[in-house]
């Protein structure tokens, strides 16, 4: 990233695992100097709070990595909440950042707003082509409407608000909740009491037969920082007005039965993994087309291995458990 200067740049969401990610990577850039607030001290759903927030910081850039995220139970089980916090914190921090000045803003969606059965590898222009996966619609709504705003707000004001769609992430600062969380800091979780209790098996919900991609949340954090500083005209080179959001993927997916023992081999959990055919497989693929992204200059350096090897490193360092 070139600067002339200094850029006072605002995180939104710089606790988790996102957030947290580009506040590193921009770190290390010189010329920068970021901006952070912990939602004790500004809540991004409240609308007075995020305008006076943008009047009084003269920020540069914002990084919309704010959101109220979980797995497959925390979506099905909390739907009002999900569409509702996601809907107010892009509603408020876009138009904020607008009413202030804010000339250059890039918003972290998911994946999940592709339709549930769009052809594979999902290439951009499948959104809002067909049913989304019903058990986390009203987040992927929410998503939706997070691009929707950046593009509307480019065409009436001129602005250039940015989106990337990142696959499923994981790495440093994830969410390891028994309950709520994502399926590889579940699963590391889950594996790693089974061990310590020396349990001769564990439950992995659905058929196992449903593909994923991964991607290490450090490989999206250097994606983003390109995304929201290549020049309007590259950028435009590969999106478009009405289509412009990028995909960011790792490239390659697996099934959830070889993540399970993937990550079982890296816990060192060597018990049966049975598989708990009543809970729900979620969309059957989600491979994302990244070609885009790509031809900006992007390339994820972290394979899934390895990167499940650190992420669990951190799990026990962070969590201040035995191996």
């Amino acid at each position: 990233m070139t600067t002339m200067g200094t850029s006072r740049i605002f995180v939104a969401g710089h606790r988790g695992m996102v957030g947290s990610a580009i506040a590193r990577r921009l770190a290390a850039e010189p010329g920068v100097e970021l901006v952070t607030r912990a939602s004790s001290e500004l809540d991004l759903t409240e609308q007075a709070a995020v305008r006076a927030f943008f009047e009084n910081e003269r920020i540069d850039q914002v990084y919309l990595a704010a959101a109220r995220v979980g797995g497959i139970r925390a979506n099905d089980t909390y739907p009002a909440e999900f569409i509702y916090r996601n809907l107010m914190i892009e509603a408020n921090v876009i138009h904020a950042a607008w009413k202030a000045g804010v000339k250059h803003l890039l918003a972290l969606g998911s994946s999940c707003i592709y339709p549930k059965f769009a052809p594979q590898p999902i290439m951009e222009e499948a959104l809002l082509c067909g049913e989304l996966e019903p058990t986390n619609e009203p987040y992927a709504i929410a998503k939706i409407a997070g691009i929707k705003l950046c593009e509307s707000y480019n065409r009436q004001y001129g602005v250039d608000y940015r989106s990337v769609m990142p696959t499923n992430l994981y790495g440093p600062g994830d969410n390891f909740h028994p309950v709520d969380s994502h399926v590889i800091p579940a699963l590391i979780r889950r594996f790693h009491e089974a061990k310590v209790a020396g349990a001769s098996s564990t439950v992995l919900w659905g058929s196992g037969r449903a593909r994923r991609e991964f991607l290490h949340v450090d490989d999206l954090a250097d994606a983003c920082v390109l995304a929201m500083n290549v020049s309007r005209e590259r950028y435009y080179s590969v999106a478009s007005e009405r289509c412009s959001h990028l995909n960011v993927g790792y490239g390659t997916d697996v099934t959830v039965r070889e993540l399970a023992e993937l990550v079982a081999s890296v816990v060192g959990y060597e018990g049966r993994i049975e598989q708990d055919l009543d809970k729900p497989d979620g969309t059957p693929r989600k491979l994302m087309s990244s070609a885009r992204m790509m031809s900006l200059g992007w390339q994820p350096k972290i394979d899934l291995a390895a990167g499940l090897a650190s992420t669990y490193a951190w799990f026990l360092d962070a969590h201040q458990v035995a191996a």
